[in-house]
């Protein structure tokens, strides 16, 4: 007799007594399209690109979303979050350039959903939008966080992104991050599609 790997009925949005909500059906392992993403980052010194050009860097990914525990906040706000692990790598040379860590978190009652990660640069973000399979995350001031040294070098000042996953088994984003670099303003851009390729809610044989 086949089992879940989880305890989550078919196409329910609940996952071990929890409701993930829209959340539910991004649990699994996503992959790069063949066609890839592509970086639009700031040139480092020394690049063919030079100080704060745009370097194009064509990339794939892959993205894991498992679900982690729900918690309260200040005896009002009820949450359950998803813990996702993102690493991307050129395709020039299958090099890693961007590790990820974070959470998607639900909010039913108020139809919200908030991305909080951070990357090795000492920056942190936590961004938010309307709960659905196609999200508009913006951010408030109080929702970056960055090192010293990042503020006074490479100053976050904004991040919007747009998470889309409404096609079966698709994810696409696009995402920009606001940056002061080399004493002028960059729009760091990175978009991508991916596939799922492993659910943990398929029944095991």
């Amino acid at each position: 007799m086949a089992l879940p790997s989880l305890s989550v009925a078919e196409e329910s949005t609940i996952i071990n007594g929890l409701d993930f909500g829209p959340l539910a059906g991004l649990v699994g392992t996503w992959k790069s399209v063949d066609s890839g993403g592509v970086d639009v980052a700031p040139g480092q010194e020394g690049t063919k690109q030079g100080k704060g050009g745009p370097s194009v860097k064509p990339f794939y990914e892959t993205i894991t979303f498992t679900a982690a525990a729900d918690a309260t906040n200040a005896s009002d706000q009820y949450l359950v979050s998803l813990y996702y692990e993102q690493e991307v790598f050129k395709k020039e040379d299958n090099a890693k350039f961007h590790d990820q860590r974070g959470y998607l978190i639900y909010d039913k009652v108020n139809q919200v959903v908030y991305n909080s990660f951070c990357v090795p640069r000492a920056v942190c973000i936590v961004t938010q939008g309307d709960a659905g399979n196609h999200i508009q995350f913006s951010t408030a001031k109080e929702g970056m966080a960055q090192s010293q040294y990042m503020f006074e070098n490479a100053t976050t000042s904004d991040f919007t992104m747009v998470l889309d996953f409404s096609e079966k088994d698709i994810l696409r984003y696009t995402q920009t991050t606001s940056l002061n670099i080399y004493d002028k303003p960059f729009s760091h851009s990175d978009s991508s599609t991916l596939m799922k390729i492993s659910n943990p809610n398929s029944p095991k044989t």
